[in-house]
Protein backbone atom coordinates (compact mmCIF):
# COMPACT_ATOMS: atom_id res chain seq x y z
CA UNK A 1 0.00 0.00 0.00
CA UNK A 2 2.85 2.33 0.36
CA UNK A 3 4.06 2.24 -2.74
CA UNK A 4 0.91 2.76 -4.40
CA UNK A 5 0.37 6.08 -2.13
CA UNK A 6 4.00 7.06 -3.12
CA UNK A 7 2.78 7.32 -6.86
CA UNK A 8 -0.12 9.11 -6.14
CA UNK A 9 -0.42 13.13 -5.26
CA UNK A 10 2.26 15.24 -2.86
CA UNK A 11 -1.23 14.07 -0.28
CA UNK A 12 -1.40 10.82 -1.30
CA UNK A 13 -4.69 11.19 -3.11
CA UNK A 14 -5.81 10.29 -6.45
CA UNK A 15 -7.80 13.61 -7.85
CA UNK A 16 -11.32 12.34 -9.76
CA UNK A 17 -13.27 15.51 -11.40
CA UNK A 18 -16.97 15.24 -10.21
CA UNK A 19 -19.36 13.86 -13.36
CA UNK A 20 -22.24 16.10 -13.95
CA UNK A 21 -25.18 16.09 -17.07
CA UNK A 22 -23.26 18.51 -19.54
CA UNK A 23 -26.71 19.25 -20.99
CA UNK A 24 -28.25 20.17 -17.62
CA UNK A 25 -24.87 22.34 -17.49
CA UNK A 26 -25.53 24.53 -20.29
CA UNK A 27 -29.47 24.76 -19.62
CA UNK A 28 -29.03 25.93 -16.44
CA UNK A 29 -26.24 28.49 -17.19
CA UNK A 30 -28.98 30.06 -19.43
CA UNK A 31 -31.60 29.57 -17.66
CA UNK A 32 -30.55 31.15 -13.97
CA UNK A 33 -28.24 33.60 -15.83
CA UNK A 34 -25.39 32.25 -13.66
CA UNK A 35 -21.58 31.54 -14.26
CA UNK A 36 -21.19 28.73 -16.53
CA UNK A 37 -18.65 26.92 -13.63
CA UNK A 38 -21.77 27.74 -11.12
CA UNK A 39 -23.86 25.97 -13.75
CA UNK A 40 -21.15 22.74 -13.27
CA UNK A 41 -20.87 22.74 -9.66
CA UNK A 42 -24.83 22.40 -9.43
CA UNK A 43 -24.95 19.50 -11.89
CA UNK A 44 -21.93 17.92 -10.44
CA UNK A 45 -24.20 18.29 -7.07
CA UNK A 46 -27.02 16.20 -9.13
CA UNK A 47 -29.14 19.68 -9.26
CA UNK A 48 -31.02 19.46 -12.61
CA UNK A 49 -32.69 22.57 -14.13
CA UNK A 50 -35.76 21.78 -12.61
CA UNK A 51 -34.31 21.52 -9.16
CA UNK A 52 -31.94 24.41 -9.22
CA UNK A 53 -34.27 26.62 -7.50
CA UNK A 54 -34.71 25.01 -4.86
CA UNK A 55 -31.36 23.97 -4.00
CA UNK A 56 -30.15 27.68 -4.28
CA UNK A 57 -33.23 29.11 -2.22
CA UNK A 58 -33.99 26.13 -0.10
CA UNK A 59 -37.82 26.70 1.83
CA UNK A 60 -38.67 24.91 5.00
CA UNK A 61 -42.47 25.08 3.63
CA UNK A 62 -41.68 22.73 1.23
CA UNK A 63 -39.55 20.59 2.40
CA UNK A 64 -40.20 20.74 6.18
CA UNK A 65 -42.47 16.78 6.59
CA UNK A 66 -45.46 16.34 8.07
CA UNK A 67 -43.93 15.58 12.02
CA UNK A 68 -46.71 12.73 12.38
CA UNK A 69 -45.02 10.76 10.10
CA UNK A 70 -42.22 9.49 12.14
CA UNK A 71 -42.78 6.95 14.64
CA UNK A 72 -44.18 7.71 18.12
CA UNK A 73 -45.09 11.10 17.60
CA UNK A 74 -48.26 11.44 18.60
CA UNK A 75 -46.95 9.83 22.03
CA UNK A 76 -44.53 12.54 22.18
CA UNK A 77 -46.63 15.25 21.33
CA UNK A 78 -49.30 14.25 23.72
CA UNK A 79 -47.32 13.45 26.13
CA UNK A 80 -45.13 16.94 26.09
CA UNK A 81 -48.82 18.72 25.84
CA UNK A 82 -49.98 17.41 28.74
CA UNK A 83 -47.14 17.96 31.44
CA UNK A 84 -47.44 21.46 29.64
CA UNK A 85 -50.83 21.94 30.30
CA UNK A 86 -50.24 20.43 34.04
CA UNK A 87 -47.49 22.18 34.70
CA UNK A 88 -45.40 18.73 35.40
CA UNK A 89 -41.46 18.97 36.19
CA UNK A 90 -39.88 18.36 33.15
CA UNK A 91 -35.77 17.22 32.57
CA UNK A 92 -34.51 17.66 29.86
CA UNK A 93 -31.34 15.71 29.60
CA UNK A 94 -28.99 16.34 26.35
CA UNK A 95 -25.83 15.61 25.19
CA UNK A 96 -22.48 17.29 26.06
CA UNK A 97 -21.98 18.13 22.37
CA UNK A 98 -22.99 20.98 20.44
CA UNK A 99 -25.38 18.65 18.73
CA UNK A 100 -26.91 18.00 22.38
CA UNK A 101 -26.21 21.39 23.84
CA UNK A 102 -28.63 23.40 20.52
CA UNK A 103 -31.09 20.74 21.09
CA UNK A 104 -31.59 21.30 24.83
CA UNK A 105 -31.85 24.95 24.58
CA UNK A 106 -34.28 24.58 21.82
CA UNK A 107 -36.43 21.84 23.87
CA UNK A 108 -35.85 24.60 26.94
CA UNK A 109 -36.45 27.80 24.95
CA UNK A 110 -39.78 26.38 23.18
CA UNK A 111 -41.11 24.88 26.58
CA UNK A 112 -40.57 28.50 27.90
CA UNK A 113 -42.60 30.17 25.45
CA UNK A 114 -45.54 27.49 26.59
CA UNK A 115 -44.76 28.59 30.19
CA UNK A 116 -42.73 25.62 31.72
CA UNK A 117 -39.48 26.38 33.40
CA UNK A 118 -37.78 22.71 32.43
CA UNK A 119 -34.60 21.58 34.55
CA UNK A 120 -31.66 21.24 31.75
CA UNK A 121 -29.17 18.45 32.52
CA UNK A 122 -25.90 17.78 30.70
CA UNK A 123 -24.07 14.89 32.07
CA UNK A 124 -20.16 15.65 32.88
CA UNK A 125 -17.97 13.78 30.20
CA UNK A 126 -15.69 12.25 32.67
CA UNK A 127 -17.97 11.67 35.98
CA UNK A 128 -21.12 10.33 34.26
CA UNK A 129 -19.97 9.39 30.91
CA UNK A 130 -22.25 9.56 27.70
CA UNK A 131 -26.17 9.21 28.10
CA UNK A 132 -28.94 8.62 30.56
CA UNK A 133 -27.92 6.66 33.66
CA UNK A 134 -29.36 4.82 36.41
CA UNK A 135 -28.21 7.00 39.05
CA UNK A 136 -29.25 9.48 36.83
CA UNK A 137 -32.75 8.46 36.58
CA UNK A 138 -33.39 7.59 40.17
CA UNK A 139 -32.15 10.84 41.28
CA UNK A 140 -35.14 12.75 38.82
CA UNK A 141 -37.45 11.31 40.36
CA UNK A 142 -36.31 11.70 43.94
CA UNK A 143 -36.51 15.15 42.91
CA UNK A 144 -40.30 15.37 41.98
CA UNK A 145 -39.60 15.00 38.40
CA UNK A 146 -42.77 13.08 36.15
CA UNK A 147 -41.04 13.36 32.67
CA UNK A 148 -37.67 13.32 31.09
CA UNK A 149 -36.78 14.17 27.61
CA UNK A 150 -33.48 12.39 26.30
CA UNK A 151 -32.03 14.58 23.17
CA UNK A 152 -29.14 13.48 21.65
CA UNK A 153 -28.76 10.04 23.13
CA UNK A 154 -31.00 7.20 24.96
CA UNK A 155 -32.08 4.77 21.98
CA UNK A 156 -29.61 2.39 23.37
CA UNK A 157 -29.93 2.94 26.71
CA UNK A 158 -31.76 0.29 27.81
CA UNK A 159 -30.90 -0.34 31.72
CA UNK A 160 -31.60 3.41 33.15
CA UNK A 161 -34.36 3.48 31.00
CA UNK A 162 -35.92 0.46 32.25
CA UNK A 163 -35.06 1.66 36.01
CA UNK A 164 -37.30 5.14 34.77
CA UNK A 165 -40.38 2.56 33.91
CA UNK A 166 -39.70 1.17 37.52
CA UNK A 167 -39.74 4.42 39.12
CA UNK A 168 -43.03 5.46 37.19
CA UNK A 169 -40.84 8.41 35.64
CA UNK A 170 -41.89 8.73 32.23
CA UNK A 171 -39.19 8.94 29.11
CA UNK A 172 -39.61 10.57 25.76
CA UNK A 173 -36.19 9.91 23.35
CA UNK A 174 -35.67 12.21 21.01
CA UNK A 175 -32.20 10.92 18.72
CA UNK A 176 -30.67 10.40 15.82
CA UNK A 177 -28.34 7.76 16.64
CA UNK A 178 -28.78 4.14 14.61
CA UNK A 179 -30.91 1.92 16.45
CA UNK A 180 -30.43 -1.29 17.43
CA UNK A 181 -33.70 -4.16 16.79
CA UNK A 182 -34.96 -3.80 20.49
CA UNK A 183 -35.84 -0.56 22.00
CA UNK A 184 -35.79 0.49 25.18
CA UNK A 185 -39.40 0.74 26.83
CA UNK A 186 -40.26 4.22 27.26
CA UNK A 187 -43.39 6.50 26.71
CA UNK A 188 -42.11 7.61 23.37
CA UNK A 189 -39.45 7.09 21.51
CA UNK A 190 -38.68 9.59 18.46
CA UNK A 191 -36.02 8.42 16.05
CA UNK A 192 -35.56 8.74 12.33
CA UNK A 193 -33.01 6.04 12.62
CA UNK A 194 -35.30 3.43 14.18
CA UNK A 195 -35.14 0.02 12.22
CA UNK A 196 -38.76 0.13 11.99
CA UNK A 197 -38.84 3.90 10.63
CA UNK A 198 -39.11 4.66 6.71
CA UNK A 199 -38.83 8.24 6.78
CA UNK A 200 -35.33 8.10 4.60
CA UNK A 201 -35.52 11.61 3.59
CA UNK A 202 -35.11 12.28 7.52
CA UNK A 203 -31.85 9.56 7.86
CA UNK A 204 -29.77 12.41 8.22
CA UNK A 205 -30.91 15.58 10.50
CA UNK A 206 -29.15 15.95 13.57
CA UNK A 207 -30.42 15.85 16.95
CA UNK A 208 -31.50 19.44 16.97
CA UNK A 209 -33.12 19.09 13.33
CA UNK A 210 -35.28 15.98 15.12
CA UNK A 211 -35.98 18.02 18.01
CA UNK A 212 -37.66 21.06 15.58
CA UNK A 213 -39.39 18.48 13.53
CA UNK A 214 -40.92 17.27 16.98
CA UNK A 215 -41.60 21.19 18.00
CA UNK A 216 -43.29 21.54 14.69
CA UNK A 217 -45.66 18.91 15.79
CA UNK A 218 -45.93 20.00 19.63
CA UNK A 219 -47.04 23.41 18.08
CA UNK A 220 -50.04 21.58 16.45
CA UNK A 221 -51.31 19.92 19.20
CA UNK A 222 -51.42 23.40 21.17
CA UNK A 223 -53.12 24.82 18.39
CA UNK A 224 -55.27 22.36 18.38
CA UNK A 225 -56.44 21.96 22.02
CA UNK A 226 -56.08 26.15 22.59
CA UNK A 227 -56.64 27.80 19.07
CA UNK A 228 -56.98 31.15 21.06
CA UNK A 229 -53.62 30.70 22.20
CA UNK A 230 -50.81 32.85 20.91
CA UNK A 231 -47.75 30.77 19.97
CA UNK A 232 -43.92 32.18 19.16
CA UNK A 233 -42.53 31.51 15.70
CA UNK A 234 -40.37 28.51 16.09
CA UNK A 235 -38.63 29.61 13.11
CA UNK A 236 -37.18 32.45 15.86
CA UNK A 237 -35.30 29.57 16.93
CA UNK A 238 -33.34 28.34 14.23
CA UNK A 239 -29.90 29.65 14.66
CA UNK A 240 -29.84 26.86 17.23
CA UNK A 241 -30.65 24.38 14.31
CA UNK A 242 -28.48 25.64 12.61
CA UNK A 243 -25.55 25.24 14.66
CA UNK A 244 -26.39 21.88 16.06
CA UNK A 245 -26.68 20.71 12.30
CA UNK A 246 -23.47 22.11 10.72
CA UNK A 247 -21.47 21.16 14.09
CA UNK A 248 -22.94 17.56 13.86
CA UNK A 249 -21.48 17.42 10.41
CA UNK A 250 -24.65 15.69 8.81
CA UNK A 251 -25.40 16.28 5.33
CA UNK A 252 -26.10 19.79 4.33
CA UNK A 253 -28.89 18.46 1.85
CA UNK A 254 -33.02 18.58 1.96
CA UNK A 255 -34.41 19.57 4.91
CA UNK A 256 -31.02 20.17 6.66
CA UNK A 257 -29.58 22.52 3.82
CA UNK A 258 -32.62 24.80 4.50
CA UNK A 259 -32.35 24.50 8.49
CA UNK A 260 -28.90 25.90 7.90
CA UNK A 261 -29.54 28.37 5.21
CA UNK A 262 -32.67 29.95 7.35
CA UNK A 263 -30.47 29.83 10.59
CA UNK A 264 -28.07 31.22 9.21
CA UNK A 265 -30.25 34.40 8.25
CA UNK A 266 -31.80 34.24 11.89
CA UNK A 267 -28.50 34.55 13.36
CA UNK A 268 -27.21 36.96 11.52
CA UNK A 269 -30.06 39.32 13.54
CA UNK A 270 -27.97 38.64 16.40
CA UNK A 271 -31.21 37.92 19.02
CA UNK A 272 -30.12 35.01 20.97
CA UNK A 273 -27.92 36.91 23.71
CA UNK A 274 -25.27 33.75 24.45
CA UNK A 275 -24.43 33.50 20.74
CA UNK A 276 -24.09 37.23 20.41
CA UNK A 277 -21.72 37.47 23.44
CA UNK A 278 -19.74 34.62 21.67
CA UNK A 279 -19.49 36.47 18.24
CA UNK A 280 -18.53 39.39 20.00
CA UNK A 281 -15.46 37.83 21.48
CA UNK A 282 -14.26 36.14 18.38
CA UNK A 283 -14.34 39.58 16.68
CA UNK A 284 -17.39 38.11 14.13
CA UNK A 285 -18.16 41.35 12.37
CA UNK A 286 -19.28 39.66 8.65
CA UNK A 287 -22.64 37.80 8.26
CA UNK A 288 -21.84 34.53 9.59
CA UNK A 289 -21.53 31.27 7.35
CA UNK A 290 -21.54 27.49 8.10
CA UNK A 291 -17.49 28.03 8.58
CA UNK A 292 -18.24 30.42 10.95
CA UNK A 293 -20.50 27.26 13.53
CA UNK A 294 -18.28 24.72 12.43
CA UNK A 295 -14.83 26.11 12.79
CA UNK A 296 -15.44 29.20 15.27
CA UNK A 297 -18.41 29.01 17.45
CA UNK A 298 -18.96 25.22 17.64
CA UNK A 299 -15.36 24.13 19.14
CA UNK A 300 -15.79 26.98 22.02
CA UNK A 301 -19.19 25.76 22.77
CA UNK A 302 -18.04 22.32 22.43
CA UNK A 303 -15.11 22.97 24.95
CA UNK A 304 -17.13 22.92 27.70
CA UNK A 305 -17.96 19.33 27.55
CA UNK A 306 -14.70 18.21 26.70
CA UNK A 307 -12.63 19.82 29.02
CA UNK A 308 -14.75 22.00 31.11
CA UNK A 309 -18.46 22.21 32.62
CA UNK A 310 -20.49 20.22 30.31
CA UNK A 311 -23.24 22.76 31.11
CA UNK A 312 -21.68 25.88 29.79
CA UNK A 313 -22.70 25.27 26.38
CA UNK A 314 -26.33 25.14 26.98
CA UNK A 315 -26.51 27.85 29.44
CA UNK A 316 -24.83 30.17 26.98
CA UNK A 317 -27.66 29.37 24.49
CA UNK A 318 -30.38 30.15 27.12
CA UNK A 319 -29.51 32.97 29.00
CA UNK A 320 -31.14 36.48 28.61
CA UNK A 321 -28.29 37.99 30.83
CA UNK A 322 -25.61 40.02 28.16
CA UNK A 323 -23.12 39.64 31.72
CA UNK A 324 -24.02 36.56 32.24
CA UNK A 325 -23.64 35.60 28.99
CA UNK A 326 -20.07 37.37 28.43
CA UNK A 327 -18.58 36.05 31.33
CA UNK A 328 -19.88 32.37 29.51
CA UNK A 329 -18.55 33.04 26.84
CA UNK A 330 -15.00 33.84 28.24
CA UNK A 331 -15.03 30.79 30.08
CA UNK A 332 -15.89 28.67 26.55
CA UNK A 333 -13.09 30.57 25.06
CA UNK A 334 -10.40 29.61 28.14
CA UNK A 335 -11.48 26.00 27.49
CA UNK A 336 -10.83 25.98 24.19
CA UNK A 337 -7.83 27.07 24.30
CA UNK A 338 -6.93 24.46 27.10
CA UNK A 339 -8.63 22.14 24.67
CA UNK A 340 -6.21 22.83 22.00
CA UNK A 341 -3.36 22.29 24.12
CA UNK A 342 -4.17 18.76 24.86
CA UNK A 343 -5.06 17.88 21.52
CA UNK A 344 -2.03 18.53 20.22
CA UNK A 345 -0.41 16.77 22.84
CA UNK A 346 -2.37 13.85 22.40
CA UNK A 347 -2.54 13.99 18.51
CA UNK A 348 1.75 13.85 18.21
CA UNK A 349 1.66 10.64 20.41
CA UNK A 350 -1.22 9.45 18.54
CA UNK A 351 0.84 10.11 14.98
CA UNK A 352 3.26 7.61 16.57
CA UNK A 353 1.31 4.61 16.86
CA UNK A 354 -1.20 5.11 13.47
CA UNK A 355 2.10 4.80 11.28
CA UNK A 356 2.69 1.24 13.04
CA UNK A 357 -0.88 0.32 11.20
CA UNK A 358 -0.64 1.69 7.95
CA UNK A 359 -0.76 -2.05 7.40
CA UNK A 360 -4.13 -1.95 8.82
CA UNK A 361 -7.80 -1.46 7.52
CA UNK A 362 -8.72 0.39 10.69
CA UNK A 363 -6.41 2.11 12.82
CA UNK A 364 -6.64 2.32 16.92
CA UNK A 365 -4.47 4.24 19.47
CA UNK A 366 -4.86 5.12 23.07
CA UNK A 367 -3.25 5.94 26.06
CA UNK A 368 -3.95 6.77 29.92
CA UNK A 369 -2.96 9.85 29.79
CA UNK A 370 -5.04 11.43 26.89
CA UNK A 371 -7.88 13.47 27.91
CA UNK A 372 -11.27 11.95 26.56
CA UNK A 373 -12.89 15.02 25.77
CA UNK A 374 -9.76 15.60 22.66
CA UNK A 375 -10.24 11.99 21.50
CA UNK A 376 -12.85 12.33 19.20
CA UNK A 377 -10.82 15.25 17.35
CA UNK A 378 -7.55 12.80 17.74
CA UNK A 379 -9.47 10.21 15.86
CA UNK A 380 -10.56 12.87 12.99
CA UNK A 381 -7.25 13.85 12.22
CA UNK A 382 -5.82 10.92 11.52
CA UNK A 383 -8.92 9.88 9.71
CA UNK A 384 -7.98 12.71 7.53
CA UNK A 385 -4.58 11.74 7.24
CA UNK A 386 -4.85 8.25 6.44
CA UNK A 387 -8.49 7.82 5.13
CA UNK A 388 -8.84 4.93 7.38
CA UNK A 389 -11.30 4.67 10.03
CA UNK A 390 -10.27 5.66 13.35
CA UNK A 391 -10.96 5.42 16.90
CA UNK A 392 -8.77 6.97 19.30
CA UNK A 393 -8.83 5.58 23.33
CA UNK A 394 -8.70 7.18 26.78
CA UNK A 395 -8.33 4.65 29.62
CA UNK A 396 -9.26 5.12 33.23
CA UNK A 397 -9.53 2.99 36.73
CA UNK A 398 -5.95 1.89 36.52
CA UNK A 399 -5.55 1.40 32.86
CA UNK A 400 -7.83 -0.91 32.54
CA UNK A 401 -11.43 0.22 31.85
CA UNK A 402 -11.53 3.00 28.90
CA UNK A 403 -14.28 4.55 26.38
CA UNK A 404 -13.07 5.43 22.97
CA UNK A 405 -14.34 7.81 19.73
CA UNK A 406 -14.10 7.14 16.07
CA UNK A 407 -14.25 8.28 12.93
CA UNK A 408 -15.07 7.12 9.38
CA UNK A 409 -14.37 7.27 5.90
CA UNK A 410 -16.98 7.44 3.25
CA UNK A 411 -18.93 4.03 2.61
CA UNK A 412 -18.00 2.20 6.37
CA UNK A 413 -20.42 2.68 9.29
CA UNK A 414 -18.57 2.86 11.99
CA UNK A 415 -21.69 3.08 14.17
CA UNK A 416 -22.94 -0.31 12.29
CA UNK A 417 -19.44 -1.83 13.56
CA UNK A 418 -19.48 -0.92 17.12
CA UNK A 419 -23.29 -1.98 17.91
CA UNK A 420 -22.45 -6.02 15.83
CA UNK A 421 -19.37 -5.93 17.98
CA UNK A 422 -21.36 -5.15 21.20
CA UNK A 423 -24.09 -7.97 20.57
CA UNK A 424 -20.66 -10.57 20.33
CA UNK A 425 -19.74 -8.91 23.87
CA UNK A 426 -16.48 -7.67 22.41
CA UNK A 427 -17.11 -4.08 24.35
CA UNK A 428 -18.89 -3.31 26.82
CA UNK A 429 -21.54 -0.96 25.28
CA UNK A 430 -21.55 2.04 22.53
CA UNK A 431 -23.26 3.08 19.31
CA UNK A 432 -23.21 6.10 16.88
CA UNK A 433 -23.99 6.51 13.61
CA UNK A 434 -22.20 6.31 9.75
CA UNK A 435 -19.23 8.89 10.55
CA UNK A 436 -18.48 8.85 13.90
CA UNK A 437 -19.15 6.29 16.97
CA UNK A 438 -18.52 6.08 20.47
CA UNK A 439 -17.46 2.77 22.76
CA UNK A 440 -16.53 1.38 26.33
CA UNK A 441 -13.99 -1.43 26.90
CA UNK A 442 -11.48 -2.22 28.81
CA UNK A 443 -7.80 -2.66 27.54
CA UNK A 444 -8.15 -6.91 27.29
CA UNK A 445 -10.77 -6.13 24.87
CA UNK A 446 -9.10 -3.68 22.51
CA UNK A 447 -7.24 -6.90 20.22
CA UNK A 448 -10.05 -8.65 20.00
CA UNK A 449 -12.37 -5.59 18.54
CA UNK A 450 -9.43 -4.64 16.39
CA UNK A 451 -9.59 -8.18 14.79
CA UNK A 452 -13.24 -7.97 14.62
CA UNK A 453 -13.44 -4.99 12.73
CA UNK A 454 -10.78 -5.91 10.82
CA UNK A 455 -11.96 -9.22 9.15
CA UNK A 456 -15.64 -6.70 8.58
CA UNK A 457 -13.52 -4.37 6.71
CA UNK A 458 -11.54 -7.22 4.37
CA UNK A 459 -15.38 -8.76 3.84
CA UNK A 460 -15.94 -5.05 2.05
CA UNK A 461 -13.61 -5.46 -0.74
CA UNK A 462 -10.32 -3.74 -1.12
CA UNK A 463 -9.29 -0.97 0.48
CA UNK A 464 -10.58 2.57 -1.31
CA UNK A 465 -7.72 4.54 -2.18
CA UNK A 466 -7.67 7.79 -0.96
CA UNK A 467 -9.48 10.56 -3.43
CA UNK A 468 -9.85 13.85 -3.53
CA UNK A 469 -12.78 15.19 -6.29
CA UNK A 470 -12.93 18.59 -7.35
CA UNK A 471 -15.63 20.54 -9.67
CA UNK A 472 -13.44 21.86 -12.34
CA UNK A 473 -10.23 23.61 -13.65
CA UNK A 474 -9.11 27.21 -13.14
CA UNK A 475 -6.87 29.66 -14.79
CA UNK A 476 -4.56 32.04 -12.65
CA UNK A 477 -6.52 34.77 -14.36
CA UNK A 478 -10.31 32.84 -13.15
CA UNK A 479 -9.05 33.28 -9.52
CA UNK A 480 -10.57 36.36 -8.89
CA UNK A 481 -13.99 38.09 -6.51
CA UNK A 482 -16.74 37.99 -9.32
CA UNK A 483 -16.47 33.83 -9.33
CA UNK A 484 -16.69 34.05 -5.60
CA UNK A 485 -19.36 36.13 -5.43
CA UNK A 486 -20.88 33.53 -7.94
CA UNK A 487 -20.06 30.20 -6.34
CA UNK A 488 -21.82 31.75 -2.89
CA UNK A 489 -25.03 30.90 -3.99
CA UNK A 490 -24.15 27.56 -3.19
CA UNK A 491 -23.73 27.79 0.29
CA UNK A 492 -23.99 26.66 2.93
CA UNK A 493 -21.24 24.92 2.42
CA UNK A 494 -20.64 21.19 4.11
CA UNK A 495 -21.40 17.23 4.25
CA UNK A 496 -22.62 16.37 1.34
CA UNK A 497 -22.15 19.68 -0.36
CA UNK A 498 -18.72 20.30 0.18
CA UNK A 499 -17.12 24.35 -0.47
CA UNK A 500 -16.55 23.30 -4.31
CA UNK A 501 -12.96 22.43 -4.76
CA UNK A 502 -10.81 23.26 -8.06
CA UNK A 503 -7.56 22.77 -10.04
CA UNK A 504 -5.10 24.97 -10.94
CA UNK A 505 -2.46 23.81 -14.28
CA UNK A 506 0.65 23.92 -14.55
CA UNK A 507 1.52 27.21 -12.35
CA UNK A 508 4.35 28.26 -10.62
CA UNK A 509 5.19 29.34 -7.35
CA UNK A 510 6.24 32.88 -7.15
CA UNK A 511 6.64 32.71 -3.83
CA UNK A 512 6.64 31.10 -0.49
CA UNK A 513 7.09 32.30 2.91
CA UNK A 514 6.01 30.58 6.39
CA UNK A 515 3.19 32.54 8.46
CA UNK A 516 1.14 31.43 11.84
CA UNK A 517 1.81 27.66 12.73
CA UNK A 518 3.16 25.64 10.32
CA UNK A 519 1.28 27.86 7.42
CA UNK A 520 2.52 28.72 3.96
CA UNK A 521 1.74 32.17 2.33
CA UNK A 522 2.61 31.78 -1.43
CA UNK A 523 2.12 33.90 -5.01
CA UNK A 524 1.16 31.50 -8.11
CA UNK A 525 1.83 32.47 -11.15
CA UNK A 526 0.18 31.17 -14.81
CA UNK A 527 1.65 30.18 -17.81
CA UNK A 528 0.52 34.06 -18.92
CA UNK A 529 2.15 35.57 -16.03
CA UNK A 530 -0.81 36.43 -13.92
CA UNK A 531 -0.60 36.19 -10.56
CA UNK A 532 -2.94 35.25 -7.51
CA UNK A 533 -2.50 35.16 -3.54
CA UNK A 534 -2.77 31.63 -1.90
CA UNK A 535 -2.06 29.68 1.46
CA UNK A 536 -1.89 26.25 2.60
CA UNK A 537 -2.44 25.43 5.96
CA UNK A 538 -0.47 23.39 8.43
CA UNK A 539 1.50 21.99 5.43
CA UNK A 540 5.69 23.25 6.83
CA UNK A 541 7.64 19.67 7.52
CA UNK A 542 5.33 17.79 4.76
CA UNK A 543 5.77 16.67 1.29
CA UNK A 544 3.27 19.52 -0.21
CA UNK A 545 4.98 22.08 1.96
CA UNK A 546 8.67 21.06 0.55
CA UNK A 547 7.25 21.14 -2.95
CA UNK A 548 6.15 24.86 -2.53
CA UNK A 549 9.26 26.02 -1.15
CA UNK A 550 11.84 24.36 -3.67
CA UNK A 551 9.53 26.34 -6.70
CA UNK A 552 11.80 24.58 -9.10
CA UNK A 553 8.95 22.71 -11.09
CA UNK A 554 5.27 23.50 -12.41
CA UNK A 555 2.74 22.41 -10.19
CA UNK A 556 -0.71 21.27 -10.80
CA UNK A 557 -2.23 22.58 -7.69
CA UNK A 558 -5.93 21.70 -5.96
CA UNK A 559 -8.11 23.61 -3.66
CA UNK A 560 -10.66 26.01 -3.24
CA UNK A 561 -11.37 29.85 -3.66
CA UNK A 562 -12.01 31.77 -0.85
CA UNK A 563 -12.26 35.90 -0.10
CA UNK A 564 -9.80 37.39 1.76
CA UNK A 565 -10.16 40.53 3.84
CA UNK A 566 -7.28 42.59 5.21
CA UNK A 567 -7.23 45.69 6.27
CA UNK A 568 -10.71 46.32 4.56
CA UNK A 569 -9.62 45.50 1.22
CA UNK A 570 -11.12 41.89 -0.13
CA UNK A 571 -8.58 40.17 -2.34
CA UNK A 572 -9.16 36.27 -3.63
CA UNK A 573 -7.40 33.54 -2.41
CA UNK A 574 -6.71 29.80 -3.00
CA UNK A 575 -6.61 27.85 -0.38
CA UNK A 576 -4.09 24.97 -1.07
CA UNK A 577 -4.68 21.35 -0.34
CA UNK A 578 -3.19 19.43 -2.60
CA UNK A 579 -0.21 19.51 -5.22
CA UNK A 580 1.32 16.89 -8.24
CA UNK A 581 4.29 18.08 -10.58
CA UNK A 582 2.99 18.57 -13.79
CA UNK A 583 5.57 16.02 -15.10
CA UNK A 584 4.11 13.10 -12.99
CA UNK A 585 0.28 14.03 -12.87
CA UNK A 586 -0.40 11.08 -15.74
CA UNK A 587 -1.60 8.70 -13.16
CA UNK A 588 -3.37 11.19 -10.19
CA UNK A 589 -5.01 14.12 -12.47
CA UNK A 590 -8.24 12.44 -14.10
CA UNK A 591 -10.46 15.34 -15.48
CA UNK A 592 -13.58 14.22 -17.65
CA UNK A 593 -15.15 15.72 -20.24
CA UNK A 594 -17.17 18.14 -18.30
CA UNK A 595 -13.65 20.24 -18.27
CA UNK A 596 -15.20 24.22 -17.94
CA UNK A 597 -12.55 26.79 -17.63
CA UNK A 598 -13.13 30.12 -16.26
Amino acid sequence: MEEAYSSLSLQGRVWQEREGDTLATLAMAQRLDVDPLVAKVLATRGVSPETADAFLTPRLKYLLPDPFTLKDMDLATQRLYQAVRRREKIVIFGDYDVDGATSSALLYRALAALGVTAQIYIPDRLKDGYGPSVSAMERFHSQGASLVVTLDCGTTAFEPLMRAKELGLDVIVIDHHEAEPRLPEVCALVNPNRLDEDQDDLRHLAAVGVTFVVLVGLWRVVREHEPARLLPSLMDFLDLVALGTVCDVVRLQGLNRAFVSQGLKVMAERTNVGLCALMDLCALKERPSAYTLGFVLGPRINAGGRVGESSLGVRLLTTQDPIEAGAIAQQLNGYNVERQALEEVALSEAQEQALAQLDKRMIIVGSKDWHPGVIGIVAGRLKEQHHKPTFALSFWEGDEAGKGSGRSITGISLGGLVHAAKQKGLIIGGGGHAMAAGLSLTRAQVGDFHGFCEERLVSLGDEPLPTALYDGVLTVEGCHLTLIEALSRLEPYGQGNPSPRFVLENVWVESAFPVGQDHLKCRLRGASGALCDAIAFRCMGTDLGRALVGRDQALHILGNLKKNTWQGVDKAQFIIEDAVFSSQSASVFKPNNMRQAS
